[in-house]
């Protein structure tokens, strides 16, 4: 299933949103006039390689340009082919804004970030000793997701559902639409504990704990920081 849009309007610009979109877009083009060798240095440097990370954990000092304390943030805006950035990105778009709008800009970013953070750190509990480079924004892009899905669970979700040869389009209630996705990536998890450590890399395999744990902290985090007492306020003033 492929969303296309989500029939949910909101009020304000999500500059925040927008920006990570742009970010996130940049890095990429950056990855794409580097040379394979190059790629390789720049994902180790700042994406998570769980074993480095784990290392770290335990007092060894290894070197490197970037602390691997900082690479579960640095980790988000990095992609690994277009597929990956594409599907991002667009959940990101059809997703983020309504939840920016709810938390406000500044926690709306403070969630986002700590939402990746978390998944990538659900991912590396299930395979610390991993060395391939874990990255991408999937993570906490399911942190929205896991927002989107207690605030909007009956917005309309525009969704494209190829059948074989034809491809109908449904509007799909959020909490179908999402809550199948997380018990798709729940499942999924549960059954490749050996999968790679790397969030949404083409090559190296599909992060569902990351993806599920994403969406487990956004789900959390968002009414901690206010997902619902914006919510309140207006229905006060109405």
């Amino acid at each position: 299933m492929v969303p296309l849009k989500d029939e949910n309007p909101i009020k304000i610009t999500p500059y925040v949103t927008y920006i990570l979109i742009t970010i996130n877009v940049l890095v990429f083009v950056y990855e794409l006039n580097l040379n394979s060798t190059e790629l390789n240095i720049f994902f180790h440097l700042f994406a998570v390689v769980p074993k480095e990370l784990t290392a770290s954990f335990s007092g060894v000092n290894l070197h490197q340009g970037i602390p691997e304390a900082v690479t579960p943030i640095t980790s988000q805006f990095l992609h690994a082919g277009f597929t990956h950035i594409i599907f991002n990105m667009l959940f990101l778009w059809i997703f983020g804004n309504n939840i920016e709008e709810q938390l406000g800009r500044a926690k709306f970013l403070l969630f986002y970030l700590s939402c990746g953070a978390l998944a990538v750190m659900a991912q590396w509990f299930f395979s610390a000793m991993s060395d391939i480079p874990s990255l991408g924004a999937s993570g906490a892009i399911a942190g929205v997701m896991g927002a989107y899905i207690l605030k909007f669970p009956q917005a309309r979700i525009v969704t494209l559902v190829p059948l074989g040869f034809f491809f109908p389009i449904f509007r799909i209630p959020a909490v179908y639409f999402l809550g199948f996705w997380f018990v798709e990536q729940a499942l999924n998890g549960i059954s490749s504990f050996e999968v790679a450590a790397s969030v949404g890399m083409e090559s190296g395999g599909v992060a569902y704990w990351a993806h599920a744990g994403g969406f487990v902290a956004g789900a959390i985090l968002g009414p901690m920081l206010g997902l619902f007492a914006q919510q309140s306020t207006e229905e006060m003033v109405n």
